[in-house]
Order: C-alpha cells, then structure tokens, then sequence
C-alpha cells in the first residue's frame, strides 16, 4: 500500500508543483486573462486541454463498458470527432476568433438578440451541471474506490463511500477552477494528459501481453478470435450505435461538440492567433484516432476475461480489469492519473460555465457596467455554487440504467441539437431571423424531451437528433418567411491580418483520409 500512496501523492505534487512553476508571473485580475488565459495558449497546450477536457473517467468507464458490452462500434463516437474538429478548424474558428468571440452566446447576441443569447446562456450551463458534471464526479468516484477501497478502509458502505469521494473531488476541482482559471487548467491538462495516454496505454499494453503469453500482438489476436462479432465496426440496425447514425445525427453532435462547445472551443479562444488555434484542433484530431486504445480496447478486452458476466453492469468492467492486470505498485500511480482526468474535466466545465455566467448573464442582465475585477470576482464565486450543485446530483447518477455514457449521451440531445441548429443557421444562412431562430430553438428543446423521455418511439436517439435538426430548419425558415424581425449584420467582424495555418487543408484530408480508413479496415 505503499507504494500505492507514494505514486498517487508523487504523480498529483508534480502536477501541481509543474502548474504552479509556469503561471509563477501571471495575474489573473482581468476577465481575458482568467476566462481566456491571457489569448496565450499554443497548439500543443490547446490540444492537451482539449482531449483531457473531453476524455475522462465516463469515457474509461463509460465506453469501455459500452465496448465490452456491445463490441466496437461504439468507436464511432470517437473517430468521428476528426472529421468534426476539421470542419471546426477550416471554418468555424477563424469566423469565431474574427468576431473577437470569448463565448458562444456572445456569437447569438451578434447574430440574432440579446434574449437568445441569455436562453442559450442559461441552457448551456444547464446542461453542465445537471449532465456532464455529475457524471464525471461519479464515474471519478468509482474508479478512485475501486483503487483505494475506501468502504473496507473506513468500514462505510460503498454506495457512502462514492459520496464522500465525489465530495472531495468536487472540492478540489472547484479549488483548481476559482484560483487558477483557464490558463491553470490548461497547463495542467497537458501533464495529465501525458499521464492519462502513459497509464491508459498501460492497461490494454499489460493485459495482450499476459493474454498472448510474452507476445501484445498474439494477444491482440487471442482476443479478437475468441470474440470476432465484437471487432465489427459495422453496427446492425438493432444495435446500440446502427452505422446509419454517422449519416443522420452523429455528426451533428459531433460538430456541435468540437466547434461550438464553450468547454472544448474556449481553449481555442485562448490562443495566441488564428494559426496556433487550427493547429490545436487539428492535433486534437490526431490523438481522437488513438483514443480508442484506451476507452474502447480494454473493453473488448475485458470480454475475453469476462465473458457476459457483467452485462448488468457495465460500469463495473474497467475498475476490474484494471485490478485484473496492473501491478499492485502502479495503482497509486494509476489512481493519480484517474484523479487527474477527472478534475480535467470538471475544472475545464466549471471555468466555462462560470464563464458563461459572468459574461453571458451577469455582465449583460444584472451588472452591464461590472468592472474586470468584479467580473473575476464572480466568476469565482459562481464556480463554487454550479461545483455545490453538481456535487449534491452526482449521487444520482447510480441510477443510470444503460450505463454512464449512454446516459450522458441521451442527456446531450436536449441541448446540443438545438443550440447547434440555431448557431449553424446564424453563420451560413442570411435568411433566417431571429423570430424564426428562437422558434427553432424552442420546437427542438420541447420535441427532443418528447420523443425521447415522454413518448414511446421506436427510434434510436442518434436518429432522432437528425431529425430534429432537420425539423428545426424547416421551422426556422417557415417562421422567418412569415414574420418580420429587426433587421440586423449578418455580424461584425473585427479588422485582422490573421492568416490561416498554411498546412490546415492538408492536415485535414489527412484527418478525413484516416478516419475513413479505420472504418474500411475494421468493416
């Protein structure tokens, strides 16, 4: 146990000793150097922030236990976020970056008025702390215990022992968020993020070998034998994840997720110019094709060792297999590296909903003259309250019945294709106005929740998300042809001599190329 403590307390010091060293000169008392670092991050630090803002332990838990139950296909949702980050880099982010944009809403208010941009506001932190952040506390919270054991240490039950764990990381993250902002996040993202591919690559690494006697590759082979069905990358219309979906609302989410997320595109935001920002999304790209080693590989692993023993419960796969095969004094190294994937997240999501409030709410609803200290001000107060609320709805999150990521995938729906409706019209289509916008974002909110909690249909979500965005056009186009609105811009944008990255075209077929490939392979 030793060694346990010794590489969990050595791992979690050098992070925060190597993010204290680099922000040693920075002040954070203006509201572009707390929500925006300062627009000083680099291509690298972009990417380490993005991919460990969105690979956490629902991911590791999640989709290893989707994986393990329903083979590869769940891979989709990860190999696609290429195509999505390309599309972001080439024309989302330098039209975002063009209008000086610190927040997505900001880009309604631009686009349409100031009511959408507090609804889509209110929304969007919404769906932080009621979806993502709870989620991510809890599935942190099951990794942690299945390391330390903390129910056996303390003589609690376990179900008592997942509250106080979600408790303590909830407070240190929220620690991380109100005292460093986005410049401390990312830098320590990056660390982490070497942690995270080093420890998630060991598990997949150590299990082929014990599996293939001495030989990964015998390994690999051992285990796609025993289970070929599972390494099929064509999903079957009755599955989890039909590969009809990469056609009607896969994608959508995924352009929505990579290009118009305020927790993912703030980074970019933060980016010293246009070309350090595409080379952050683009690299980000890169790691998504690799990511599936680690959060869906072991579970296809954990099949082969398992078998269907654990269908009822998914979520439980990965804590197993993790004491199956890591060494008893890699655990607290191990634990260190999951702790830092959690509070990656959580800290990124809580800086980002606290920025949403401080900009999008606060600055334009109560206190339009608020000074940048006060705005700081609040935003550390804000990420206190929205880290109070996740903390008291992670416990619920146990009830999940189809498994964490599903669940969080389900919960996504509300928000993302409405919003992502409305935000996409606003760029590319003149036409629409901001009655006919509002009217989009209120039919597809109200008949996501329909369809999909209230109503029995008979169709998979990722479908029902096309056809809402589709359905959310024609609403938009209908209402703004039959009403009149003030006419405003399309929108402004600042005067800049910013030029694209030189390579960003061809690093993006690149992207595309690849992406298309896994699937001929693996088909």
């Amino acid at each position: 146990m030793l060694y346990t403590y010794l590489g969990f307390f050595g791992f979690t010091l050098l992070v925060i000793f190597y993010t204290s060293y680099k922000l040693r000169k920075d002040k954070f008392t203006t509201s572009e150097g707390y929500f925006l670092a300062g627009k000083s991050l680099t291509g690298p630090i972009i990417a380490g922030s993005m991919i460990l803002t969105n690979i956490s332990t629902e991911h590791l838990i999640g989709m290893n236990g989707s994986s393990y139950e329903n083979g590869i296909i769940v891979i989709a949702w990860e190999v696609t976020s290429a195509i999505a980050l390309v599309i972001a880099a080439i024309f989302f982010i330098p039209k975002f970056l063009k209008m000086g944009l610190t927040t997505i809403p900001e880009f309604l208010e631009k686009r349409f008025d100031g009511a959408i941009r507090s609804i889509v506001a209110f929304l969007l932190m919404s769906s932080f702390v009621i979806t993502l952040l709870p989620i991510v506390l809890y599935s942190g919270a099951i990794n942690i215990e299945s390391v330390f054991d903390f129910s056996h240490m303390f003589g609690i039950s376990n179900e008592a022992s997942l509250v106080y764990t979600v408790l303590t990381i909830g407070v240190i993250g929220a620690f991380y968020a109100v005292f460093g902002g986005l410049k401390a996040i990312a830098y320590s993202d990056s660390l982490n993020g070497v942690g995270l591919m080093l420890g998630g690559l060991l598990i997949p690494a150590i299990a082929l070998y014990q599996i293939g006697n001495g030989d990964i590759f015998n390994g690999l082979s051992t285990v796609y034998n025993f289970a070929p069905a599972k390494f099929d990358i064509i999903g079957k219309p009755d599955s989890v994840l039909p590969f009809s979906v990469l056609f009607t609302g896969l994608m959508i989410n995924q352009l929505y997720f990579w290009g118009m997320n305020q927790s993912i595109i703030q980074r970019a935001f933060g980016a010293k110019n246009l070309v350090e920002a595409q080379k952050g999304l683009i690299y980000t790209g890169v790691l998504k094709l690799f990511v599936p080693i680690i959060i869906v590989l072991p579970g296809l692993i954990a099949f082969y060792y398992f078998q269907d023993q654990y269908y009822e419960t998914p979520d439980l796969i990965y804590p197993l297999l993790v004491k199956k095969v890591l060494p008893t004094y890699l655990y607290g190294f191990f634990a260190a590296i999951i702790l830092g994937a959690v509070l990656s997240t959580f800290n990124s999501v809580l800086n980002s909903a606290s920025t949403i409030f401080c900009l999008d709410i606060y600055k334009k609803i109560i206190d339009k003259d608020a000074s940048d200290a006060k705005l700081v001000k609040y935003g550390k107060l804000s990420s206190v309250v929205l880290a109070a609320i996740a903390i008291i709805v992670a416990p619920f999150v146990a009830y999940a019945p189809d498994g964490l990521y599903m669940l969080l995938q389900e919960l996504n729906g509300i928000f993302f294709i409405p919003i992502s409706s409305i935000i996409i019209a606003g760029i590319f289509f003149k036409r629409i106005n901001t009655k006919g916008a509002k009217a989009g974002l209120f039919f597809g909110f109200t008949f996501y929740i329909l369809t999909t909690f209230v109503l029995d249909i008979d169709i998979h979500f990722v479908h029902l998300w096309g056809i809402e965005f589709v359905l959310n056009f024609i609403i938009m186009f209908l209402v703004s042809k039959y009403t009149t609105s003030i006419k405003k811009e399309v929108f402004k944008e600042k005067s800049t001599q910013e030029k694209p990255w030189s390579a960003v075209n061809m690093a993006g077929a690149t992207l595309v190329f690849l992406t298309i490939l896994i699937y001929v392979l693996l088909s």
